[in-house]
């Protein structure tokens, strides 16, 4: 699913269901945090309009999900706190340093935005399929409409690496494979990393955890 080369277990999905507040306010700093992200993307490559456009319009998106998810922590009487670590999220940052030194950057951050997106966007769709009854209605029809956004941002953010490659000089063919192999290579760290937190005694009901 969207590059992911490792399942999320099933022991997450029943550590999502049994805290699902805790799941909420990590998933409100989860949308906080990616608008920040795709933000300072576009404020490090100011002279390039066109991806600081489409981050910006990303980065928009996540602010909306954002305000949205503390909507339902207040509707619940949950307050949103001090962000968590976000253990995958640095694990993977550092995998992106060590297993792609041959690619830029800039690159790098897009690819492992993509990978979180697509993360997010499988767990969403876990959360969906088991949020039922009617006062969990207007939860589960969040995360039915956030499992397609998330998956329109992984690609958003594909297509902005092939473009960066691109613009260093390679043919769009060339830039396509470049990319490919890039994306291939950091999805099987995503994966290790999922492994090792899934099965340590880290593993928490966060939307990554």
């Amino acid at each position: 699913m969207l590059a992911l080369t490792v399942p999320t277990d099933d022991a997450w999905i029943e550590l999502a269901m049994a805290d699902l507040d805790r799941v909420l306010v990590d998933h409100a700093h989860c949308e906080m945090k990616a608008a920040a992200n795709a933000i300072s993307l576009g404020a490090r490559h100011p002279d390039d309009l066109e991806m600081v456009t489409s981050l910006s319009l990303l980065a928009r998106e996540e602010l909306e999900h954002f305000e949205r998810a503390i909507a339902f922590l207040a509707r619940r009487g949950l307050a949103l706190g001090p962000p968590p670590e976000d253990t995958y999220a640095v694990a993977l940052r550092r995998a992106a340093r060590a297993a792609l030194p041959d690619v830029p950057p800039l690159v790098q951050r897009l690819l492992v935005g993509a990978l979180i997106e697509a993360r997010s966007c499988e767990r969403f769709k876990l959360l969906a399929a088991r949020l039922r009854g009617p006062e969990l209605e207007g939860l589960r029809s969040f995360y039915e409409e956030l499992f397609a956004c998330e998956a329109r941002h992984f690609r958003t953010y594909v297509d902005l690496a092939r473009r960066a490659v691109r613009s260093a000089g390679a043919g769009e063919a060339g830039a396509d494979a470049i990319v490919d192999a890039a994306l291939a290579r950091l999805a099987r760290e995503e994966g290790a990393i999922v492994r090792s937190l899934g099965g340590s005694a880290r593993a928490r009901a966060t939307v990554h955890g």
